[in-house]
């Protein structure tokens, strides 16, 4: 199938300043795709490219097979929801929706009908006469949503649209946003720094940094199999136990302690072991799971989240930290309290620079 987003060896400069730097990039169309990374990574500017407000240094950008690379914004088959919304505050929902197609020349009674339809569809019926001022932030959400569809863009581009949300509600978002992108069927391409949200929307995950395209994978990929240290530590919390590989099944880790973990690296190979504080297990110091791998040290803190507990475990070379969920009757383990630290070989995956 033609790609809905086609990016091949793109470079774009500012200057001396390289931006994005020889990224390819494939998106298939129907796809929910999340552009990831901390600021100035680069994915905002990848998203700009697409969009037309910016033309890449070098290499070839389509949409749908069409080379698009110097087209302007409006001879290309997109649309993009910004985060501050950018409505017009003078004109209603109805007005706001229809803007577009009003330029377009489409007549009014088609206008009127398009618009109703996709402020129904994200919601907002009954609402279409309010001012953006009369509502509140989701609701200003679902209206530039409504106005960036009513043009039926082949795909459309998000700039962290949820950004300006509260937590609660952005999680609400996030959950409609993606019911909204099934329901219109079209590709979605989502720029975030927020981990969490792009592992929960979206269908595949670019994680950027410095310009760079490190990895391209699901979120379960991403989160449980990540191709470097950067992937690994910026997609949630993880413990990074640094270590040599000493044979196909086996880590020495920087204090002299043989852990298992099978791999495909050479003898002599500087890893980090990737170990999620979730998969890991407090026991009673010298109490060991068979066939499983262990550190003994004692708890230093512990953090009460509701639903979780935190613990920062004290080493001897290096912190821990390990999530258990809280149940009822569960004992917290005690600061001062000498454990060992346990975990499954299938549990980690070994990450390089």
């Amino acid at each position: 199938m033609i790609p809905a987003v086609e990016l091949q060896r793109i470079t774009k400069r500012f200057g001396d300043v390289v931006a994005v730097d020889n990224v390819d990039l494939s998106i298939a169309d129907g796809e929910f795709f999340a552009l990831l990374g901390p600021s100035g990574c680069g994915k905002t500017t990848t998203l700009r490219l697409i969009a037309g407000l910016e033309f890449p240094t070098e290499g070839s950008l389509s949409i749908f097979g069409q080379e698009v690379g110097t087209l302007t914004p409006n001879k290309r088959p997109v649309n993009t929801v910004f985060q501050n919304y950018a409505l017009f505050p003078h004109l209603s929902v109805l007005e706001n929706v229809g803007f577009g197609l009003k330029m377009q020349g489409v007549d009014k009674n088609t206008t009127r009908r398009r618009s109703m339809e996709i402020i129904e569809l994200v919601q907002l019926e009954g609402l279409a006469e309010r001012k953006p001022s009369q509502m509140s932030g989701g609701q200003q959400q679902r209206v530039a949503l409504a106005r960036a569809l009513v043009n039926q863009p082949k795909v459309l581009l998000l700039d962290e649209p949820l950004g300006a949300l509260d937590l609660k509600l952005r999680q609400e978002m996030q959950l409609e946003l993606k019911k909204l992108q099934r329901d219109v069927g079209i590709s979605f391409v989502f720029v975030t720094h927020d981990q969490e949200e792009a592992l929960t929307m979206s269908d595949r995950i670019a994680v950027m940094n410095e310009g760079e395209l490190l990895q391209v994978a699901t979120p379960e990929e991403i989160y449980e199999r990540p191709t470097n240290r950067f992937v690994a530590d910026f997609i949630g919390q993880t413990n990074l136990l640094e270590g040599t590989i000493s044979d196909k099944e086996t880590v020495i880790l920087e204090n002299g302690k043989y852990v298992k973990a099978l791999n495909n690296f050479s003898a002599g190979t500087h890893v980090a072991v990737s170990l999620r504080p979730e998969r890991a297990h407090i026991k009673p110091q010298g109490v060991y799971e068979e066939g499983w791998s262990h550190v003994d040290g004692f708890v230093e803190t512990v953090t009460y989240l509701g639903n979780s507990l935190v613990y920062g475990i004290k080493l001897d070379w290096m912190d821990l930290e390990v999530r258990e969920e809280n149940r009822p009757g569960t004992d917290f383990h005690q600061p001062g309290t000498q454990i060992t630290v346990s975990w499954d070989p299938e549990a980690i995956s070994l990450v390089t620079d």
